[in-house]
C-alpha cells in the first residue's frame, strides 16, 4: 500500500498521521490563559472564580480546535471528552480538599496529647481545659459493636443471595436490603428508641446506639459485598467443582478471598458511613461527660455527639474543641481504612 492511500485511508476513518506534540498543548493551553487575563485586564469582568471558569473553557476550546484542524475529528472529539472528565473529577475532589484541609486548619490548633487524653468531667463552659477521652472510647466501643453484628451477618446474607438464592426468597431479601439502604439514619434511631429503650426499659446505652449503627451499616455490607462476589469469575467456581471441592468449601477457600479486596473497601465504607452517624447516638445513647467504658449500661458520649454539641455552643472554646474531634473523627476513619487494606494486602501476599 502506497503512502497516499494509507493517508486517504486514515482520513476516511478521521484519523491522521499527524500528532500534536504534548509541548505545543501546553502552550496552546497557557496561551488561552494568557488571552483570559487580558480580557480581565481590559474588560469589566472580575473575580478568581469566574477567571478559572473563562481560562478553562477558552483553554478547552482552544485545544480541541487546534486538535481538530491538525489531528482530526476523532482525536478532537477524544480529547474534549478527556477534558470534561478531568474537569468533572477536579469538582469532584475540590469541595473534599477544601474540607478536609479547613478541618485540618481548624482542628490542629486544640489537638494535642492532653486532648486526646482527657474527659470534659468538670469542664466549664469557659475553661480551655477538657478532651475527647471519653468520646474516643464511646464511638470505638460503639461501632465495634455495630461492626460485629453488621459485618458477620451482612457477608452471609450476600453470599446466600449471590449462591444460593435464586429463588422468591432471595428476590425478597435483595427487596428488603434495597429498602433498608434508603432508610435514613434517624427513622433506625427512632426504631431502638421504641423498641429497646421504651419497649423493653433498657435505658440510653451505648449498646443501643450500636444496634442503630448495625441498622444502617448491615445493608451497605450486604451490598458491598454483594456485588464483588459476583465479580469473582465463574471459571473458578467450575474448577474448583471439577476437582470434587464441596461448594461450601469453594465459597470460603476460593470466592471470598478473590473478592476480600473489594469486600474489605465495601466493609470500611459501611464503617466510615455509620461512624460519623449523630441522630442514632442523640436519640438512644444520651450524652455523658464522665468516661464510660460500658455500652451494656448508663449514657456514653461519642465523637459524633460531641461534635454536634459542640458545634452549637456559644462558647468559642467548644467551638474550637468540636474542629478538634472532627479532625480525630476522621483520622481515626482513615487509620481503620488504611490498616485493613494492609491487612487485606499482607494476606493476599502470603496466598
Amino acid at each position: 500500500m502506497t503512502a497516499d492511500a494509507s493517508s486517504a485511508g486514515l482520513r476516511s476513518r478521521g484519523l491522521t498521521a499527524r500528532t500534536l506534540p504534548r509541548p505545543v498543548v501546553a502552550g496552546a493551553a497557557l496561551a488561552a490563559v494568557a488571552v483570559t487575563f487580558l480580557l480581565f485586564a481590559v474588560t469589566p469582568l472580575q473575580g478568581v472564580a469566574d477567571f478559572l471558569v473563562a481560562a478553562t473553557v477558552l483553554a478547552i476550546l482552544t485545544v480541541t480546535g487546534l486538535t481538530l484542524a491538525v489531528e482530526g475529528r476523532r482525536r478532537a472529539v477524544d480529547r474534549l471528552a478527556t477534558s470534561g472528565a478531568l474537569i468533572a473529577l477536579v469538582l469532584t475532589l475540590l469541595p473534599l480538599g477544601f474540607t478536609l484541609g479547613y478541618t485540618a486548619y481548624r482542628g490542629t490548633k486544640r489537638l494535642t496529647g492532653n486532648f486526646l487524653t482527657h474527659s470534659m468531667a468538670g469542664v466549664g463552659p469557659f475553661s480551655p481545659n477538657g478532651g475527647i477521652y471519653h468520646a474516643i472510647v464511646g464511638t470505638l466501643e460503639q461501632v465495634l459493636i455495630a461492626s460485629l453484628i453488621a459485618v458477620p451477618l451482612g457477608l452471609l446474607v450476600a453470599i446466600y443471595v449471590t449462591e444460593y438464592g435464586r429463588n422468591a426468597f432471595g428476590t425478597a431479601i435483595r427487596f428488603l436490603v434495597d429498602v433498608m439502604t434508603g432508610i435514613p439514619s434517624i427513622v433506625a434511631g427512632l426504631f431502638v428508641l421504641a423498641f429497646w429503650v421504651l419497649a423493653l426499659h433498657k435505658g440510653f446505652s451505648g449498646f443501643a446506639g450500636s444496634i442503630a449503627l448495625a441498622i444502617l451499616e448491615l445493608p451497605i455490607v450486604v451490598r458491598s459485598a454483594e456485588e464483588m462476589i459476583r465479580l469473582v469469575p465463574a471459571a473458578l467456581r467450575e474448577a474448583s467443582y471439577a476437582l470434587g471441592v464441596p461448594k461450601w468449601k469453594t465459597i470460603l477457600r476460593i470466592v471470598l478471598p478473590t473478592a476480600a479486596t473489594g469486600i474489605t473497601t465495601g466493609v470500611m465504607l459501611a464503617i466510615a458511613r455509620v461512624t460519623g452517624e449523630t441522630a442514632p447516638v442523640l436519640l438512644v445513647v444520651g450524652n455523658n461527660f464522665y468516661i464510660n467504658t460500658n455500652p451494656m449500661k448508663g449514657p456514653q458520649a461519642s465523637l459524633p455527639l460531641y461534635i454536634f454539641q459542640g458545634a452549637g455552643s456559644s462558647s468559642n472554646l467548644d467551638v474550637d474543641r468540636a474542629w478538634a474531634a472532627a479532625l480525630t473523627l476522621i483520622l481515626i476513619v482513615v487509620v481503620l481504612y488504611v490498616a485493613a487494606r494492609l491487612l487485606t494486602r499482607r494476606n493476599s501476599l502470603r496466598r
